[in-house]
């Protein structure tokens, strides 16, 4: 039960962070992007940067929430789906965000 509280207690600023981004704000939360220098910065789009690492941050939300679950309930299946989940959303976040230019403003 202490276990399950604690991944609660975690999900609740994920969750937070989540709206922040998801609502096109917080950029200078996002790693890499906060040390840029506003020539740099200008070169991508903010706000498609943001919306899209705040739908990341709700699968890593929903991922620790399945962490709860499984502890109380005690199922630990439903922790290895979500440890599988986290896993599979940041690599996937990694390679989506680092290949292709994607969020580089057009012309740039």
């Amino acid at each position: 039960m202490a276990a399950a509280s604690i991944h609660l207690v975690i999900l609740l600023p994920l969750l937070i962070f989540a709206v922040i981004l998801s609502k096109a704000k917080g950029a200078a939360l996002i790693a890499s992007y906060n040390t840029m220098s506003d020539k740099e910065k200008a070169q991508y789009d903010e706000v498609a940067l943001c919306k899209f690492m705040g739908k990341i941050m709700y699968g890593i939300s929903f991922s620790v929430l399945l962490f709860a679950v499984g502890e109380f309930v005690e199922e630990r299946g439903l922790y290895i789906v979500g440890t599988v989940l986290m896993i599979a959303l940041i690599i996937f976040a990694l390679v989506y965000t680092n290949t292709n230019n994607r969020f580089k403003k057009n012309g740039s």
